[in-house]
């Protein structure tokens, strides 16, 4: 009896088995017209600097393709009648029914394409990057995505200025900002150890110098210890500083150097907050990487952008490689890049 019990019971366990493999070699079919995504909700945008770190929230509707998909999605926004000619990224994530940012980082974002203290016409729309396969070159694949975007959404921004320090000395024209005007200011600048500057607000006609991350009213001239770019921050109120190196370069077998350090470094531009870099590549693979290293690191597609993503596979030639940072902090930084062949 235990015999034949046992028996009954395996054949059933391989029923079950050959249903699920039925089940999980069902057909997908995309609907011949899919939904596309729809922004639904949209917070009021007139900006405060008093407001910095409120959260405004955005609502969308994902698309629909027919069946149970994954999507990357973009909330955009151009200058009101440009048909999304030259958009900026204001969010980017796998889902958009919640899609939240602060004040400041949409203030900061906005304010590289569009005028402080004064209001702009902007269109908004959310666009859905749908990955269906990837490998193979058809359709829905990594190169050849499918893009849904909703109806362009019509609204009224006001910006306002940041409170800055301008650094003399440092041998070009360059500032750092303080998003929330609390007397704390960041920004990323180039500097040359031959170049000492000072900090100057232009606005209380206040000069700063230093040495060894303490800060001073009149003080001598900041020496860096790095050429590059680096990450200056500075406390008017505690008078504290600091300066870190922040070089973003390319790396992967495509590169002169291949894998090892150090990578290929990109320029910053600070009007519109992107990387670049002109460069002859050999047949390989590429990705984005902070300071030499691999904690912070973006791979993937073009489009999507992710820690730790997939090499980046190219043919040999002369590319000129643009990258927009959406998310800067790790260990989730995200980004998008635009690969075009020169020849």
């Amino acid at each position: 009896m235990k015999k034949n019990i046992l028996i009954y019971l395996t054949f059933i366990g391989l029923a079950a088995l050959i249903t699920s493999c039925e089940k999980d070699g069902e057909k997908v079919i995309m609907l011949s017209n899919p939904t596309a995504p729809a922004l639904t909700t949209i917070p009021d945008l007139t900006f405060q600097r008093v407001n910095g770190m409120n959260v405004l929230e955005f609502v969308g509707t994902p698309v629909n393709p027919g069946f149970q998909a994954s999507a990357t999605y973009y909330l955009e926004a151009c200058a009101s009648g440009t048909s999304f000619a030259d958009p900026v990224t204001l969010w980017t994530g796998s889902q958009c029914k919640s899609m939240k940012a602060t004040v400041s980082d949409l203030n900061g974002i906005l304010i590289k394409k569009f005028p402080a203290d004064a209001s702009s016409a902007l269109d908004l729309r959310l666009r859905a990057v749908l990955v269906v396969d990837a490998g193979t070159g058809a359709p829905g694949t990594g190169t050849n995505t499918f893009t849904y975007n909703s109806d362009l959404k019509s609204v009224t921004v006001t910006l306002y200025g940041l409170p800055r320090l301008d650094l003399i000395g440092s041998g070009m024209t360059q500032k750092i900002e303080s998003t929330l005007g609390d007397g704390k200011y960041t920004g990323l600048v180039k500097l040359n150890p031959a170049n000492a500057f000072t900090l100057t607000d232009p606005d209380a006609g206040t000069n700063y110098g230093g040495a060894g991350g303490v800060l001073a009213v009149n003080g001598a001239a900041i020496v860096p210890e790095n050429a590059g770019w680096n990450r200056l921050n500075v406390d008017v109120n505690a008078l504290t500083y600091d300066i870190s190196e922040y070089r973003i370069g390319l790396v992967g077998s495509a590169t002169p150097n291949g894998w090892d350090t150090p990578d290929q470094p990109m320029e910053y531009d600070p009007a519109t907050g992107t990387w670049s870099i002109t460069i002859d590549l050999i047949e390989g693979e590429i990705k984005f990487r902070l300071n030499n290293g691999w904690a912070w690191n973006l791979g993937g597609t073009p489009d999507n952008l992710t820690h730790d993503g997939p090499n980046i596979p190219l043919t040999a030639g002369n590319y000129t490689i643009t990258l927009t940072i959406t998310q800067p902090n790790g260990p989730n930084e995200a980004g998008s890049c635009i690969i075009v062949k020169n020849n």
